[in-house]
């Protein structure tokens, strides 16, 4: 890699502002050109012609939510913009005040309710389904979805609610049709969503190999005075020139690291800090999520027990993973190495203050969390993180995540885990 110093480094890092190094305040000057090649130079896209979530599996999707509702004896799912209404349409829109939704029957076709004004954007997005109800801005949307459940024989029947759809949009609904019975949707979408496809595990793949190529990319540039927030601006420029724009990797140094997900206190990186990065992209909707930690420097011989510990706890939370076992196995197993280390017990600090892990998919953290009372049984397409931590107030913490996903023959990582306290990729 093309050697640059650290002004180059935010010059080039900090998405067309110029930060200095003495301050690591934004400059309004233009930048000069800097002394040496643009380190991003030599980056390459590695999504260029991948393919998404086909039709077909859209279709099965909502054919299996289908079958579900007959066996639970709902009579229509409703839909809130999000990742829910993207893994059964494939309709991708940003949340707002005005709703945009899908309501999917029993029996029948799905239907949205769109903005007026909003209609011809959304019709450009959709494959499946036709049937678009609008409302204009002195319209009552809630008006729509209670046609909708008239039209599909709901309006005094079940209708159940995905799990992250807003109050708001809930409540303006039951005020419409409120001889309906409410319910969640999770006997629908947990079932749906929980067990990974073959395609699915492909995009998620790429997002982990991206990831980990980022993380090759960027730890070699840390530097003596820098900031967590340019280095996490660094990997927002490296993910963008991999092909996954909005990926990122947060960061801590020293103490700091002991928090699972940082600080507010001031950080400058210096020599002997453990620094602790978490992050990952997306790939047509799928994510990654990787922590890596390594020392600035040369590592001491407490920072290397400690590091090592954690990787014990993360392969014996991994061994635990076995087809039929329940989720919470993957937790005692990685818990019991740092309680018999002296650490915790349970939750307490120095120890492991959280899960092991959690699910992962379409969104960073799903059902499926790798924790102690989650006796759902492992079987073939469940996505999860193992990450136990030890955070150790005052010092330092270490944490080392790697996810996986379960095949007939045991688990298997999506990204090898970290060597070495020395060698993190």
């Amino acid at each position: 890699m093309t050697q640059f110093n650290k002004r180059d480094f935010l010059r080039f890092a900090g998405a067309g502002t110029l930060l200095t190094a003495a301050s690591g305040h934004a400059s309004q000057t233009a930048a000069a050109t800097p002394a040496c090649a643009d380190p991003f130079a030599g980056l390459k896209s590695m999504t260029v012609g991948v393919e998404g979530i086909t039709l077909a599996e859209r279709q099965s999707r909502i054919a299996k939510a289908q079958r579900l509702m007959a066996e639970n004896g709902i009579d229509a799912m409703y839909l809130d913009s999000g990742t829910g209404l993207e893994y059964f349409t494939g309709v991708s829109w940003g949340r707002s005040e005005r709703m945009l939704a899908a309501i999917i029957p029993v029996e029948g076709g799905v239907t949205y309710v769109s903005p007026g004004f909003e209609e011809e954007r959304l019709r450009e997005l959709m494959t499946i389904g036709d049937d678009v109800r609008t409302w204009e801005e002195h319209d009552s949307p809630y008006e729509r979805v209670a046609q909708i459940l008239d039209d599909v024989g709901a309006s005094k029947g079940t209708v159940a609610i995905e799990e992250r759809v807003r109050f708001f949009l809930f409540d303006g609904i039951r005020k419409q049709r409120p001889n309906a019975t409410y319910v969640s949707a999770d006997p629908v979408t947990i079932p749906s969503r929980l067990y990974k496809s073959k395609d699915e595990i492909r995009l998620m793949q790429l997002a982990n190999d991206i990831t980990i190529e980022c993380y090759k990319t960027v730890i070699p540039m840390l530097e003596e005075g820098m900031s967590p927030q340019d280095f996490i601006n660094l990997t927002a420029k490296v993910m963008d020139g991999l092909g996954a724009p909005g990926g990122r990797i947060w960061c801590s140094f020293g103490e700091a690291t002991a928090f699972p997900h940082g600080s507010m206190e001031p950080q400058t990186l210096k020599k002997g800090d453990v620094v602790l990065m978490d992050g990952g992209c997306g790939v047509k909707g799928y994510r990654a999520d990787i922590s890596r930690t390594t020392v600035f420097g040369e590592a001491t011989a407490r920072q290397t027990t400690i590091w090592n510990l954690e990787q014990q706890a993360q392969q014996a939370g991994f061994d635990a993973a076995k087809i039929g076992s329940p989720c919470e196995n993957v937790d005692i197993a990685a818990r019991k190495v740092l309680v018999d280390a002296g650490f915790g017990p349970n939750y307490k600090v120095p120890g492991l203050p959280h899960r092991t892990g959690h699910g992962i998919g379409m969104d960073g953290h799903e059902w499926g969390n790798m924790v102690l009372g989650n006796k759902t049984p492992l079987d073939v397409g469940m996505c999860f993180s193992v990450e136990p931590m030890i955070a150790i107030y005052g010092e330092f913490g270490i944490r080392l995540e790697d996810c996986a996903y379960m095949t007939a023959e045991g688990p298997k990582w999506f990204s090898q885990p970290s060597v070495a306290v020395d060698q993190p990729v």
